[in-house]
């Protein structure tokens, strides 16, 4: 059977006729044998053009590279079909298999994250063309991790920062600015409260290390920002270390 089946897969792959083709694709795809799918959509897929076949064979060969797992392929493919048809009968799947393919495709916070803000781009995109579709929750879902990835990596690049320290630098500065930005562009994110635990130790440290003449201000601001973290996080495990930061903070600033 296997033999068979592989030679009858051979003797499709030699034919010249490209409805034989699609039609031995497709009960690929349903066998689950996506390689094959591919290999032979991706041969007719410019023939069919203008065919009545040729929207499904377009779609089918993003989705065949999904499901082998070759999301920027199958991403590229999906934004041919809905960008040739954009009101077509796949339009909303491949807008979803679009993104969904990068967020499967979306690397550990410490590498490069191209393919992240690409994969909220598209789910993004799916969710403002079609926001009654029944995987709204999905491409919602998935947004929110990948921007908590985002946000987990500035806060990994600001304890870098913070503990770089005075190393070439005013290092807790940078942690500082690092981590208000992230905080500025997701304000929700489950990071928010390390963040602002984060900015409150740098203020703190930058106010030790003041000359004389500047701990008062500095130590005003660490005040500052203690008030504003036990304000959002008023029974958060840092509260203890936050306390001490300011009663220290506290013999240094006047009445």
């Amino acid at each position: 059977m296997l033999l068979t089946s592989c030679g009858e897969y051979n003797k499709v792959l030699k034919s010249t006729d490209a409805n034989v083709k699609f039609e031995y694709a497709k009960k690929a795809f349903k066998k689950g044998k996506y390689g094959q799918a591919c290999t032979l959509l991706s041969e007719i897929v410019t023939v069919m053009k203008g065919t009545e076949h040729a929207e499904e064979a377009l779609y089918l060969l993003g989705l065949s590279h999904f499901e082998n797992k070759d999301y920027i392929s199958s991403g590229a493919y999906f934004k041919t079909y809905y960008t040739h048809y954009p009101k077509g009968k796949y339009a909303e799947l491949a807008r979803f298999y679009s993104g969904y393919g990068y967020y499967l495709d979306s690397p550990e916070p410490q590498l490069d994250q191209t393919t992240t803000h690409k994969a909220i781009e598209e789910l993004q995109n799916f969710l403002d063309y079609f926001p009654k579709s029944d995987k709204v929750s999905i491409a919602q879902n998935a947004i929110f991790e990948l921007q908590d990835k985002l946000v987990l990596k500035e806060l990994q690049n600001a304890v870098l920062y913070y503990n770089l320290g005075t190393y070439l630098g005013n290092n807790y500065e940078s942690a500082v600015i690092t981590a208000q930005n992230a905080i500025k562009e997701y304000p929700y994110s489950k990071y928010k409260e390390q963040l602002q635990m984060l900015i409150l130790k740098s203020r703190y440290q930058e106010a030790i290390l003041s000359v004389d003449e500047k701990k008062e201000d500095r130590f005003r601001i660490v005040i500052d920002e203690y008030y504003s973290f036990i304000n959002d996080y008023p029974e958060s495990e840092s509260r203890q270390e936050a306390d001490h930061i300011f009663k220290i903070a506290g013999k240094y600033v006047k009445d």
